[in-house]
């Protein structure tokens, strides 16, 4: 009898942890509230721009520039997270790819925000 359980029960291992197919691809319900996530937290968050455009261009230059020239690139990022998260909003039944790049104002804080397309569905696995 152990003679069989042992086989039996690493058998059973190697077969629950094997990864799926149907566990790699996200559900409708997990897409759409992803997109919801990120809308509300654009939307709340955007004025996090302006400090966080104030440091990057400090770091990138001096400090006279950094406050002037970040503090404007700020104000446009806000505004362009404040549109994002407002389209993101309003389609929010479309699973469509985060317009803005990071998703999150506080994901990769040293980089500059930019912007994608518009509209651009998920890719499928096939």
């Amino acid at each position: 009898m152990k003679k069989f359980i042992f086989p039996f029960l690493l058998l059973s291992l190697l077969i629950s942890s094997a990864p799926s197919l149907a566990g790699d691809q996200q559900s409708y319900g997990d897409k759409v509230g992803k997109k919801a996530l990120s809308s509300f937290s654009n939307l709340t968050t955007a004025v996090l721009e302006i400090p966080k455009n104030i440091i990057n261009t400090t770091n990138e230059s001096n400090i006279a520039y950094g406050i002037t020239g970040g503090l404007f690139k700020g104000v446009v990022h806000t505004i362009g997270r404040v549109l994002t998260g407002t389209v993101d909003l309003i389609t929010v039944a479309l699973p469509t790819k985060p317009i803005a790049n990071p998703v999150f104002v506080w994901n990769k804080f040293d980089i500059d925000t930019s912007y994608g397309d518009i509209f651009q569905l998920e890719e499928q696995l096939q």
